[in-house]
């Protein structure tokens, strides 16, 4: 079958396609036929060796896939052969098929195309968790989304609305400002041209924000902490600046603030149980029509790395997917 195959540290733009024998099926596995496959800055970052996960050498990238499932191995009895799913598969997703953990496989709803859910497992249940779970975000609070055309950012602003906040979107130039209106934000913010600081306030009567969705890190913490509100809660989602910050901790203490940590791809782990439920939560708001990735471009298999190299470079809005 076909592969994108990293057999060295390297740029996405290094990236090529080859032929590779498809692995087996085991006990508690399914093989799925990748129809769509949703790219990550953490597919980025792991073929750079930047990743906290560095997979042994060589791998196929890709954490997340939507297609058909074509085999099932013994003790699997939640889906079957022909089943249409969405699974986040940790590795190996961009390639024709691809063979993942049974338990990661989800039936997904007829409303769903494969390219949106392809576009679903890392980035809706990292909002999901984020502002259900460890904010937790109430309706009526106002919520600040950094870097809110992206793909997370997005999900956090229609999970944010859908949850009844106000939201305000950070993002670089008009046309991703537009996307984020589109996608529910009630207040847009250029940050190339204006200071998200100051505009926070002035949206807020001086009062700042009550959860700050922060996926860029670097300098973009540091000012958060100026415009946060009273009990406010920073989400540490990511760092897609490259600058893990440090955090003056009197500002935690003098605003009555919480830090909070987000790492989805740890549940797997340490909250399995809890999978099972943040996907309900999500397949029941994408059933109301509450969400709705945004796929803004699809890529063939054999441009993975023009396709990476263009998330890695802040040129594309809502979710890239690769189409085998």
């Amino acid at each position: 079958m076909r592969a994108a195959v990293v057999d060295r540290l390297m740029e996405p733009e290094d990236l090529t396609v080859r032929e590779i024998e498809p692995g087996g099926v085991g006990e508690g596995e399914v093989r799925v036929e990748v129809r769509a496959a949703g790219c990550n800055f953490s597919d980025v970052l792991m073929l750079r060796g930047e990743y906290q996960v560095k997979p042994p050498l060589p791998f196929v990238p890709g954490g997340e896939v939507a297609g058909v499932v074509s085999e099932v191995g013994s003790g699997v009895d939640h889906v079957a052969p022909g089943d249409r799913v969405l699974c986040r598969c940790a590795l190996g997703g961009f390639a024709e098929s691809v063979v993942a953990p049974a338990q990661a496989a989800y039936r997904m709803p007829d409303s769903l195309s494969f390219e949106a859910g392809a576009a679903l497992p890392t980035v809706y249940p990292t909002s999901y968790a984020a502002l259900v779970w460890r904010a937790p975000l109430q309706s009526g609070e106002t919520l600040l989304v950094h870097a809110a055309a992206g793909g997370v950012g997005l999900s956090a602003v229609q999970i944010g609305k859908a949850l009844g906040a106000r939201v305000i979107a950070t993002a670089g130039g008009s046309e991703k400002l537009e996307i984020a209106r589109q996608a529910g934000a009630d207040v847009l913010i250029d940050y190339r041209k204006d200071d998200f600081v100051s505009r926070v306030l002035e949206e807020t009567d001086g009062r700042g924000a009550d959860v700050i969705y922060d996926s860029v890190g670097g300098d973009t913490t540091d000012r958060s902490l100026k415009c946060i509100a009273w009990n406010g809660r920073l989400l540490v989602i990511g760092f897609a600046s490259g600058d893990i910050p440090s955090i003056k901790m009197n500002r935690v203490l003098l605003k009555n603030i919480s830090l909070v940590g987000l790492h989805w791809s740890a549940y797997p782990e340490k909250e399995p149980a809890r999978i099972d439920e943040c996907l309900a939560g999500l397949f029941e708001m994408a059933a109301a029509g509450r969400i709705e990735p945004l796929v803004s471009a699809r890529y063939p298999l054999e441009d993975a790395g023009a396709a990476l190299s263009a998330l890695a470079s802040r040129k594309t809005v809502g979710k890239v997917v690769l189409c085998p």
